[in-house]
Parts: structure tokens; sequence; C-alpha cells
């Protein structure tokens, strides 16, 4: 058994079973994937995926609980990695990010442009992505955090550390009645318009339906989109009233009016999140504290080990206030060791 593998069968299931496109994610050619997948089996003694005919149809019992372990070992030895180029002082590498459109548009090119200066030799791909795509990355191991956002509770998922907060705001074009009020909406006078947000307002559960619902009103939803230009691209066409992230308004967007919604709808806040138990590498905490300075590079280790108590962050600062890091503190670096350290 190898690691080579391992990643093969996770491959294989996370590409839906689909193994041209499992060969493509690991360079591999689809012959030289299938055989490594024979040999696998052929050593456990047993199949790992049911077949019909020449296409994988299903996972079998057995190849769940291996894929479980396979996810295990393959964090691990990622993590021996991690510790070996930290303890090198080894500055290049990869830093991949699954995120939300809105987030990887407006709020991370400040950090990432920080982050290229401090260290040149990294490259950071970014992967957009709907909420749900987002955490599914991070669990499969695809990406090395997470940025997402929630108005209630953090995500299950993994390790969140809180980035900021932030509000959504109404967005009209300059000579629409709502601009000329020059006071914020009510949720009565928005519910009598057709509205353009996103695509998560479609969903049961979206803080969005659920404030309208609570006042006994019903939203009318023209149009959903993932990106918040195209919100505005369609709010500036007459379709709609915008709602959207107050960080998705710039200062060029000067035929739009932006409304406070601070009273209609829920504060949200934005997560980095991170997987359990995880090793970082010095330009992943590097990136963290660009992206949320208020969060100690320590307390982020430690957030991380399993075995310890839960970190009381410190207050989380709102979009409108907070802070920016332009040049890094090196004394305030975690080294390797210190990782170490703390998740044992």
């Amino acid at each position: 058994m190898t690691l080579i593998q391992l990643r093969y069968l996770i491959a294989i299931a996370d590409s839906g079973l689909n193994i041209t496109l499992a060969a493509e994610r690991v360079h591999a050619t689809q012959p030289g994937l299938s055989k490594q997948l024979r040999q696998l089996e052929d050593e456990l003694g047993f199949q790992l995926f049911v077949r019909k005919g020449k296409s994988l149809d299903a996972v079998t019992h057995a190849g769940r609980h291996v894929l479980e372990r396979a996810r295990t070992i393959l964090a691990e030895a990622a993590n021996i990695r991690s510790i070996a180029a930290n303890l090198r002082n080894e500055a290049r590498g990869e830093l991949r990010i699954a995120t939300t459109h809105t987030q990887a548009r407006f709020a991370l090119p400040a950090a990432i442009g920080a982050l290229s200066q401090s260290y040149p030799q990294v490259s950071v791909h970014l992967q957009p992505g709907r909420d749900g795509e987002v955490l599914a990355q991070l669990e499969a191991g695809r990406v090395d955090l997470a940025v997402i956002s929630s108005a209630g509770a953090p995500p299950s998922v993994g390790i969140a550390l809180p980035a900021y907060r932030w509000h959504r705001v109404i967005v009209t074009p300059q000579e629409h009645p709502l601009a000329a009020k020059g006071q914020p909406p009510s949720l009565d006078e928005l519910a009598t318009l057709p509205l353009v947000s996103y695509d998560s307002s479609l969903k049961a559960d979206s803080s969005l339906r659920r404030a309208f619902e609570a006042a006994g009103l019903r939203p009318q939803i023209a149009m959903t989109a993932g990106d918040a230009d195209l919100i505005k691209t369609y709010v500036r066409t007459g379709l709609g009233i915008g709602v959207l992230a107050e960080m998705a308004m710039l200062d060029g967007d000067t035929d739009l009016q932006a409304l406070a919604a601070d009273h209609l709808f829920p504060q949200c806040t934005t997560w980095i999140v991170l997987r359990r138990e995880s090793v970082l590498r010095e330009y992943v905490l590097e990136f963290i504290a660009q992206f949320a300075p208020h969060l100690d590079r320590r307390d982020v280790v430690r957030a991380l080990a399993a075995d310890t108590a839960p970190v009381e962050w410190s207050a989380v600062p709102h979009w409108r206030e907070r802070p920016v890091v332009t040049q890094p503190d090196r004394r305030a670096t975690v080294s390797a060791v210190d990782q170490a350290a703390v998740t044992q």
C-alpha cells in the first residue's frame, strides 16, 4: 500500500467515481490510476467500489471505511511535510483557498497582496464557489482553508476563526424612489418590490427569508446570483432592488445608492475555517494575520489542537472598523516546533 494509491482512491471518490476526472485531478493517466486501484484492492482482498460494466457505480461498505482512514493518513502526511518545511524555513509553496465570489472579489485581495509581498514564492489558488461547495472542498482536503460567512452559528466543519462582522445593504439606482427618500427602507416597503440577491436567498433557512417571514411578509425574489457584481449589474438594468454584502459596494459604484439594512437583517460573520489538528505552514499563519489581525497566532494554533480548551477570541471587528496589517510582525511568528508542541 502506498500514499499514491490512497491519494488516487480519494480522488476517485471525490470525482463522483469518474476515473477520467480523477486522473486529471491527480495528473495521472486513466490506465495508470485504474492499475493502482486494482493493486490496492488485490492487497486488501476486497473491492472498494461496486462495478457496473467498466464503470464504477458506488462505494462499497468496506470502501467507505478505507476512505475514512485514507483521508486521515494523507492529512497526517501533509502535516509531516508542513512541519519539515517550517523547520527548513522554506518560504515557497501553495496556499489553496475555497471561498465565495463575494469574499474572493471584495474581502481577500488586500490580505493576499500583503502575503505576496512577504512570501513572493508562495502561489495562491482561489477556488470560488457556493457556500456548500466551499466547505465540501475543505472536508475533501482539496484546499488549505475556507473563507465563508454565516448569519448565525459558525460552520460545523473544522475550526472556525471569526474574521469580521458585516451587514447587508439595500442597493438601488440613484434615481430610484427609495434612494430619493434619504432614509433606510422598511421590510414592508421591500416586500412590495422585486429583489435581486444571492443564491442562498432561495434556501428555506435563508436569514433573509426568515427576516421577512418573522414580520409576516414574503419577499419577491426576481433574480439570484452567486456574484455580487452580477447583482449590481442587474440592479442597474432595473430588474429589481439589490440586497448584498456591504463590502461589495465600491467607491466606483457612483450610479448606485447603498441604503443601510442593519435594522432589517441579522448581522453576518465571515469565518476562516481550518481542518482540525492540521499543522499550518508559516505563510498560512501570515495570511490569517493579514486577513484577521485581531486573531493571535498562538491562539490559532491552539484552536487546532483537539485536546485543548476552546479559545476565547477577542472582540471581532466590524467590516467598517476592521484593522489592516500592512507589515507582518515577525516577532509573533509561531514556529513549526511550537505548532508540534501544541498539537501533541
